[in-house]
């Protein structure tokens, strides 16, 4: 555990040291290298996301390469990477950056408050060891905790459980010491969760069933990316053949999505039509055939198709439908159909939260975010000096992460060029829509339930939100800094602010 910086009134203070929090600070150390900074972070560990979950078969759901950052190459030719290895690619790049030592772990940002008149955050982290509390200020705040909450994942209930004599277990929360060999294994969920636990817990259970409401789609992509292999084998510069891969993944996986939302009929044909190829004649399709649109919900995807080989082998088996009741040895659907049950995976997904769940006023006010919209997808509108990192759900959150991350340097070179101490992005009402940044873009239940504490959408310019890498690269990385919507502000010595009292008589 690395001790807490000295310096507790910083230039800029990043909470949460996952995927976003460490590209924030890497960047920052290669663009302001006088800059103070540190990272205040919840665990006693780097990774976030990828130290937090730990259930079996637990893998990227985006190619490596747009998911690694831009400014450091993933090395390897695996499409998807397990847990393990996006964890300690993350922990290198905190070390290499030296932001390891920038980190104070064990503390959880409880309060935020802005004060204009000292042009300061404020804020209170909890040491939850010891039921301690710090105070660190910081001239800006960053937020790049994710959206979802920590503590609990989303879990619904059903009639009955209490009768269920075996083990239930939700995928955020999988104990070290659950043992399934032989058992009979019931994973609840249809999305890339459930899909990456059924192959790897088939491996050594009796038998595994997931059971789902309704059908997602998923694709298969190849467990090597030939094309990095050819070049590894080429000795091609490693950052080279990163470049040159990312490129080219990053248009496929927009060209993709875009084609997806142009011709979904075109596209769900040849989705459901490479499924069945691959399931075999004797499992129905009525598994694989989803009622909506591709891309209304998140495309999953599979490693070499180890879904589909492991239902073929009879090894899984996959049943929709709805649940009636738990019984002492299993479920009961509304069909009729029973399964046994030993051990129950809630693979039903995540619960909701921005900032951590921390109380963030401005100048005393409370600052409801469901209530704010996004300035380019960066900046919370009404909040000085306050960014938050909110990945794609289209596409590889770090893709987004790494753009928020070199604005933000931008936005502070524009700040000393011109010697501006606050910034605050400003939005009307008639900017505002009622629906949230995700509500606009997909249907996933995980989205929806967004919407209540995500912020809204705008109606225009810098305010919508539009998913779309290319569009969001030139005014991100390249556009101007600042624009009407966007205030600056300077500082007033304190000998000027008295000489305007005396003055005002």
């Amino acid at each position: 555990m690395t001790t807490t910086p000295l310096l507790r009134d910083l230039d800029v203070l990043i909470v949460g040291a996952g995927i976003s929090g460490i590209g924030m600070a890497s960047t920052l150390t290669r663009e302001h290298p006088d800059l103070s900074y540190a990272v205040l972070e919840r665990r006693q560990a780097v990774g976030g996301t990828w130290d937090l979950f730990r259930y079996p078969g637990i893998r990227s759901d985006s190619d490596m390469l747009t998911f690694g950052y831009g400014f450091r190459p993933w090395v390897g030719t695996k499409i998807l990477s397990d847990g393990p290895g996006i964890r300690q690619y993350v922990e290198e790049t905190a070390q290499e950056y030296g932001v390891r030592d920038r980190i104070a772990f064990g503390r959880k940002m409880v309060k935020a408050s802005w004060s204009s008149a000292e042009e300061r955050w404020t804020v209170t982290a909890l040491l939850e060891e010891t039921g301690a509390t710090e105070t660190w200020t910081a001239k800006k705040l960053v937020a790049a905790t994710g959206y979802y909450s920590y503590d609990e994942g989303h879990r619904p209930t059903w009639p009955g459980e209490e009768r269920f004599g075996g083990t239930f277990v939700h995928p955020q929360f999988w104990p070290e010491d659950l043992d399934y060999a032989g058992k009979k294994v019931v994973v609840i969920g249809s999305g890339a969760t459930a899909i990456s636990i059924v192959p790897e817990v088939a491996k050594t259970a009796a038998h595994v069933t997931m059971l789902q409401r309704s059908p997602s789609y998923i694709a298969t992509v190849p467990a090597d990316d030939p094309v990095a292999s050819v070049l590894a084998l080429a000795r091609m510069p490693k950052f080279v053949t990163y470049k040159t891969g990312r490129a080219r993944n990053i248009a496929l996986q927009q060209g993709i999505y875009k084609f997806c939302r142009r011709a979904p009929g075109v596209a769900r044909k040849l989705l459901l039509g490479a499924i069945r190829a691959q399931v075999g004649p004797d499992i129905s399709m009525k598994h694989f055939s989803p009622s909506y649109n591709p891309w209304d919900e998140r495309l999953c995807v599979v490693p070499n198709g180890d879904l589909f080989r492991t239902l073929r082998r009879g090894d899984a088996s996959i049943v929709t439908g709805h649940i009636k009741t738990f019984t002492e040895d299993g479920i009961e659907l509304e069909s009729g159909e029973r399964l046994e049950a030993d051990v129950v995976v809630t693979a039903t997904g995540l619960k909701m939260q921005l900032m951590g769940g921390t109380d963030i006023d401005v100048d005393g006010e409370p600052v409801v975010v469901r209530e704010r919209m996004l300035y380019k997808g960066v900046l919370v509108d009404g909040v000085p000096n306050f960014a938050a990192v909110i990945g794609y759900t289209n596409a590889s959150w770090t893709l987004k992460a790494d753009l928020a991350a070199t604005y933000f340097s931008r936005l502070i070179d524009h700040m000393t060029t011109h010697g501006y101490t606050s910034f605050t992005a400003v939005a009307s009402d008639e900017d505002r829509s009622e629906v949230s940044v995700m509500g606009a873009s997909m249907r996933s239940g995980y989205i929806q339930r967004g919407d209540a504490v995500m912020p809204r959408q705008g109606k225009r310019g810098p305010w919508v939100i539009r998913n779309d890498f290319f569009r969001d690269l030139p005014m991100l990385k390249h556009g101007r800094v600042d624009s009407p919507e966007l205030r600056f502000d300077t500082r007033r010595p304190a000998t000027a602010d008295r000489a305007d009292e005396v003055a005002a008589g």
